[in-house]
């Protein structure tokens, strides 16, 4: 897809994010799966309002997507995520058989509460470990997208933050 293609979808993305508020207290992440042009899920993260650690937006969206498709397969999909997806949604897009990943604000645009590994690009790990024919593109709208989220330097209390 042309670069153009892909900040129409990341701004469908960052709609999708912010439809619930913006606090990035509540990781307002956005991801819309598009094939053949078309977006076929839109969904954010609802780990909080659904008391579930999975429902990561990217999830939510992987399994929207998948419905009614043979084994849930998204072969020649694009997946936009607002955020570099943590190590559980690469491996969903993954298994999912998604074949482009693009997201906007990645692990050094953002504080490090959003991930799960603070020293680990799983980005960087999985490129060298599985399959070939998955692709990654990070930076779309790189300051659109981080503008979402605290920033690396900002002080965010402890008993504010995921993955601590």
């Amino acid at each position: 897809m042309a670069q153009h293609d892909d900040e129409t979808f990341m701004r469908r993305a960052l709609e999708v994010a912010t439809q619930a508020g913006d606090d990035p207290a509540l990781s307002p992440i956005g991801c819309v799966i598009v094939l053949n042009g078309q977006v076929i899920a839109a969904e954010r993260n609802h780990v909080q309002a659904r008391c579930d650690a999975t429902a990561h937006a990217e999830i939510e969206a992987i399994r929207a997507a998948g419905r009614g498709r043979d084994g849930g397969e998204l072969r020649g999909a694009v997946l936009y995520s607002t955020l570099q997806p943590c190590g559980m949604c690469t491996m969903a897009a993954i298994w999912s058989k998604v074949g482009r990943v693009v997201y906007g604000a990645g692990r050094d645009d953002v504080h490090q509460m959003y991930f799960e590994a603070r020293h680990i690009d799983t980005l960087a790990f999985l490129e060298d470990a599985y399959r070939e024919d998955i692709s990654f593109t990070g930076g779309v709208l790189r300051d659109e997208c981080a503008n979402l989220y605290f920033g690396p330097d900002d002080h965010v209390p402890e008993d504010e933050q995921g993955n601590v």
